[in-house]
């Protein structure tokens, strides 16, 4: 039997690698999550929206930065193919771009199973040739004939997809139901069927509906494993001309971060360096601690104020 890998206490990195996003504080690079919520939550709006946003390399919402467009593979597989399109029509719209464009591959068998040998050998060898950046599954339990209330029979389904993930490198979005009646509840607890759906996820986003069930406002909630959640904040679906799509919705003015001296910081260390400053710089320069500096680098740069690269940090140009 091989011994497990170990390494001295003192040779132990002094800080966690810097927080990669697919989404800019929506969903980590190459994590795994859940988009839940109640019916007429828009749970599939917001995947769709997410799925254009990554293809296209636009904001998410409307808000939420992408740093690095790519393929994006989905199944959709309650809703008629002519209704995603038209979906994925309205939200492209929406974003200013065009839906044939986009590197977005759409999976037209009617029926994936991941309780079916066949099945995820299927998904697997679709996912090694596009090698999307991002897979959307829409909704669990379309996937499958098990008792999601069962440990036992969830884990496994929920192992093979992080197994898919670490495989092939590809963000994982599963669209899952909550409990009926469930609004009272925390929102990972609210999931329907087993806990492993909330202990699960990288990246979680849960949908509320307040109010009338078909119009009240719609509040989204992010949960992260390994970054801070950023605010709440409330959507509605809206009309522009032919296009529906989720935006966000600013009842108080433009949503900017909160007051922080450390937003002072730094704005001033990059106004003055004039030039992109990779985050470990950075973190230097404005002597934070690493996860404040984070929170407010993700806050900044999803209210449009930063703008990241793969060489760092820089202002937003006006």
């Amino acid at each position: 039997m091989t011994a497990l890998p170990v390494s001295p206490a003192h040779r132990l990195a002094e800080r966690p690698a810097e927080q990669r996003w697919l989404v800019t504080s929506l969903w980590s690079e190459q994590a795994v999550g859940i988009i839940g919520g109640e019916p007429k939550c828009c749970k599939s709006f917001l995947a769709l929206d997410l799925a254009v946003a990554v293809a296209a390399g636009t904001p998410c919402l409307r808000r939420f930065a992408v740093p690095r467009a790519g393929p994006v593979l989905l199944y959709a597989a309650e809703d008629a193919l002519h209704i995603v399109r038209q979906r994925l029509d309205g939200i492209c719209a929406a974003a200013g771009r065009a839906l044939a464009d986009l590197d977005l591959q759409v999976i037209t068998a009617p029926t994936v199973r991941l309780d079916l040998e066949s099945d995820r050998r299927g998904l697997d060898q679709t996912v090694a040739t596009l090698a999307p950046r991002l897979l959307v599954l829409d909704p669990f339990v379309r996937l499958h004939r098990i008792d999601e209330n069962a440990s036992g029979e969830v884990a496994p389904l929920l192992a093979y997809l992080r197994e898919l993930q670490r495989r092939y490198g590809v963000a994982v979005v599963v669209v899952h139901h909550a409990k009926k009646g469930a609004a009272r509840m925390r929102a990972g607890q609210a999931l329907r069927g087993s806990s492993e759906f909330h202990a699960w996820g990288d990246s979680n986003l849960y949908l509320r509906r307040d109010g009338n069930p078909q119009g009240g406002d719609i509040t989204l909630t992010v949960e992260h494993r390994a970054a801070p959640a950023m605010a709440a904040v409330t959507l509605e679906l809206a009309h522009r001309d032919d296009a529906l799509a989720l935006e966000v919705v600013d009842r108080c003015g433009a949503q900017t971060p909160p007051p922080s001296s450390v937003d002072d910081r730094i704005t001033a260390a990059l106004g003055d360096a004039g030039r992109p400053i990779p985050f470990a710089e950075l973190r230097q320069m404005c002597r934070v601690r690493t996860a404040s500096l984070y929170h407010r680098l993700a806050a900044l740069t999803a209210a449009g104020r930063l703008v990241k690269s793969n060489h760092g940090y820089r202002l937003t140009p006006r």
